[in-house]
């Protein structure tokens, strides 16, 4: 029986530093930002490495989006929060950092039989003349994983990497306690 593997494909993160910024000045202070306020209120500051953007709002609010772990979007908001007192913006506290969101995706190395397990686990939805996966919302933990036939899944809503390997392997187990997935024989 063959492993899952996980992959972590993005690290949504909220971050407040209780103060307000004036989007104009830094436009015109930081190289290769993007703002225009006429079609978002946001100014999008991109990072090379760690590659995320980050969307900061003049109510001193900000989203980091495209990190690969909850590390890295911690490390990528610092970052930027570095860059703007380097610019000379003054920032007054240390940011709130929050996870809101961790999407990861994941194979079982297996084939499942979707529709044996929309009966057999509960909270699922399975519609396949409108979408080829099984939507599935694991209570615990929260998080919603949408299965499919090949064994890859994608998982959404986990607030820790953690979860998402718990929620794998609590899947894992319950589809083969069920007999609802069937692994290929391994060659040798």
């Amino acid at each position: 029986m063959a492993d899952q593997i996980i992959n972590i494909q993005n690290v949504v993160a909220t971050a407040s530093v209780g103060q307000n910024f004036d989007l104009r000045s830094i436009a015109r202070t930081i190289p290769g930002v993007e703002y225009r306020p006429e079609t978002f209120p946001g100014l999008v500051y991109r990072l090379k490495k760690p590659k995320t953007a980050t969307l900061i709002f003049s109510s001193g609010k900000m989203v980091c989006t495209g990190a690969k772990s909850e590390r890295q979007s911690k490390k990528a908001v610092m970052k930027v929060l570095e860059d703007l007192k380097k610019s000379g913006i003054v920032i007054t506290r240390k940011p709130d950092i929050q996870i809101q969101n961790i999407v990861a995706s994941a194979g079982l190395g297996g084939t499942i039989d979707l529709e044996k397990t929309t009966y057999s686990l509960e909270r699922t939805m399975y519609e396949p003349e409108q979408f080829p996966g099984l939507i599935y919302r694991m209570n615990d933990p929260k998080v919603v994983i949408l299965l499919f036939t090949s064994g890859n899944l994608v998982i959404t809503g986990a607030k820790k990497e953690e979860e998402v390997l718990l929620a794998v392997t609590v899947l894992k187990k319950r589809l083969e306690e069920k007999e609802l997935i069937r692994y290929k024989k391994e060659q040798q």
